[in-house]
């Protein structure tokens, strides 16, 4: 009697768009810590967004058209999404308007920027709030190794999924993203 193969579950894919490469080390550290995960079928494309200059419309529509581009030519994405800084209502309005036009599923926003949601990763700094532009200086003074960007591999020497999830205890779109992916 022969034996069957293991069943393996086809992988869902994850688009990630990045508005820096701050963002891709990021996105890029997710998808490693997803592959290593027994349990989590997903494939994570991480993007960068470039050009967009920071403006939330122009990265949301960047996204689009990247995401269109790849979906002629493969599957569709399973789950898209979109990390970028918070900016003023009526700009991050029009980013999410334009997010639900084309189907992204997640804004991710960094509040003020991405530097104060790493710093959130880090033990006894889940509720620091810096004011925008003061992100960059207390993120070095709990890390002062940190330098701007940092890849997916430098970020590991730091961050693990312990702290990813001490950060989605205060960063709610982070959390709706990885929950949905099954990281959480």
């Amino acid at each position: 009697m022969r034996r069957r193969p293991p069943h393996i579950p086809q992988r869902r894919r994850i688009f990630v768009g990045c508005e820096g490469q701050s963002e891709a080390g990021y996105g890029t550290l997710i998808a490693r810590i997803a592959r290593e995960l027994p349990n989590v079928h997903v494939h994570i494309d991480v993007r960068l967004l470039q050009p967009g200059a920071g403006d939330p419309r122009a990265l949301v529509e960047r996204a689009a058209q990247i995401i269109a581009v790849d979906e002629e030519r493969r599957e569709p994405y399973a789950v898209k999404a979109v990390l970028l800084d918070i900016g003023n209502a009526q700009i991050n309005a029009a980013a999410a308007a334009g997010a639900a036009q084309h189907g992204i599923d997640y804004l991710i926003w960094q509040s003020p920027d991405h530097e104060a949601v790493l710093l959130h990763h880090l033990h006894g700094c889940q509720n620091r709030r810096p004011p925008r532009g003061a992100s960059l200086a207390a993120l070095r003074g709990e890390w002062p190794e940190y330098e701007k960007p940092m890849s997916a591999l430098q970020l590991a020497t730091r961050i693990s999924l312990d702290q990813i999830r001490q950060a989605c205890g205060v960063e709610a779109d982070l959390r709706a993203f990885l929950t949905d992916l099954g990281l959480l």
